[in-house]
C-alpha cells in the first residue's frame, strides 16, 4: 500500500474516486470549485494506492490564505478493503507526518459530518465506527461532538428587549472579556485551553482566531446594562461560505439573567439587517445553556459534527 500527497496528473482519480458512505460527502465539483480557490490543494490532497488502484483518499481543507491544512474534510476506503481502519489511518499518519515536517504548528482535526440522529442508522454509525478507530490510532484522541445550527429568514428578526446597550471597544476591552468569560464556560475546548494554559494565553488564542476569519473586526460589539456595567460580547462572523454565529459570551457575574439571548439576538439581528439568507452556528452537545439559547432564538440543528484532534493542539 503507497500513502502519497497527489499531483495535477491525479486530479481526475481523485474527483472520480466512487463515495460509498453516507458521511461526509465531498463531491468532484465543490472539491474542483474550491481546489480553485486554495482551500483543497494537491499537496493537501492524499491517497492510498493499491496495485496502482487508488483505494482510499483524505482531502484535508484551509482557508485561502492559510499556509497549512486548518482540517481533514472528508475521508474515505473503499469497502472491498479488508481493514478500512487501518488504511484510513495509513493515510492519516502520512498526511500528518507530512504536514509536521513542512512547519505545521499542530495537527489539523478532524472534522466528521453527520446527519442527525446518526446512532440510530445502522450504515452511519459503522461509517462512524471506522474513522473513529483510525483517528484515535494516529493520537486525535480528543472527541467533541457540536451541533451544526441555522437561522433562517421565515424564522423572523428577533427585536431589542431594551435590556443590553451594543458599543464598540478597543481590542484591549475584548481580550479582557475573552478573559473573563472564558472562567465557568462550558465549552469544551475552552475547558480543555484553561486545563493547559492561563486563562491570558486561552483568551489571547481565542481572539487571534476570530481575527483571523473571514469576518470584520468593525462588527464586534461590547454589551452592557443601560447604566454601564458590562455583561459580555456579541462577534458577528462569517466563514467562507455565509454568515456566521462567531463568538458570544456573558461574564460569570452577570450569567443566570438570560443575558445570552440578548446577544445572540444581536447577532442576529446584525446579519439578517445586512441581508444575510443563512446564519450558521455550532454548539458543543454538551453545552446544554447554549443550546437551548439558540433554540429560543429559532435555530435550527441541521447537523451534527464529530471533531477528533490532538490533545493540547
Amino acid at each position: 500500500m503507497l500513502f502519497r500527497a497527489t499531483t495535477a496528473a491525479d486530479l481526475d482519480r481523485v474527483t472520480g474516486f466512487p463515495v460509498d458512505d453516507p458521511v461526509s460527502k465531498i463531491d468532484a465539483d465543490r472539491y474542483l470549485d474550491e481546489l480553485g480557490q486554495g482551500m483543497y490543494r494537491p499537496e493537501w490532497t492524499w491517497i492510498a494506492e493499491n496495485e496502482q488502484r487508488v483505494v482510499g483518499r483524505a482531502l484535508w481543507w484551509g482557508q485561502a490564505s492559510s499556509t497549512h491544512p486548518v482540517a481533514l474534510d472528508c475521508l474515505h476506503v473503499e469497502a472491498s478493503v479488508a481493514d478500512r481502519a487501518e488504511v484510513a489511518a495509513g493515510l492519516l499518519t502520512a498526511g500528518l507526518r507530512a504536514f509536521a515536517r513542512d512547519g505545521a504548528p499542530k495537527p489539523p482535526l478532524y472534522n466528521l459530518t453527520l446527519p442527525n440522529g446518526w446512532r440510530d442508522d445502522e450504515s452511519v454509525a459503522a461509517a462512524v465506527a471506522w474513522r473513529r478507530d483510525a483517528s484515535l490510532a494516529v493520537g486525535l484522541t480528543d472527541e467533541v461532538e457540536r451541533l451544526r445550527l441555522e437561522w433562517t429568514p421565515e424564522v423572523g428578526v428577533p427585536a431589542s428587549s431594551g435590556r443590553l446597550i451594543f458599543s464598540v471597544g478597543s481590542d484591549e476591552e475584548f481580550l479582557d472579556v475573552f478573559r473573563r468569560i472564558a472562567v465557568g464556560s462550558l465549552d469544551r475546548e475552552t475547558r480543555r485551553n484553561l486545563a493547559i494554559k492561563s486563562p491570558e494565553v486561552t483568551a489571547r488564542e481565542e481572539m487571534d482566531f476570530y481575527l483571523d476569519c473571514p469576518g470584520e473586526r468593525a462588527w464586534w460589539r461590547l454589551a452592557r446594562t443601560p447604566d454601564g456595567t458590562l455583561v459580555g460580547l456579541a462577534i458577528p462572523s462569517a466563514t467562507p461560505y455565509n454568515r456566521n454565529v462567531g463568538y458570544l459570551g456573558v461574564v460569570p457575574e452577570q450569567r443566570g439573567r438570560r443575558y445570552v439571548d440578548d446577544v445572540l439576538a444581536e447577532i442576529t439581528r446584525f446579519h439578517a439587517e445586512q441581508g444575510a439568507e443563512l446564519i450558521t452556528a455550532t454548539t458543543d452537545t454538551t453545552n446544554v445553556p447554549m443550546a437551548a439559547a439558540f433554540a429560543r432564538a429559532g435555530y435550527r440543528t441541521a447537523q451534527i459534527r464529530l471533531l477528533y484532534s490532538a490533545p493540547g493542539s
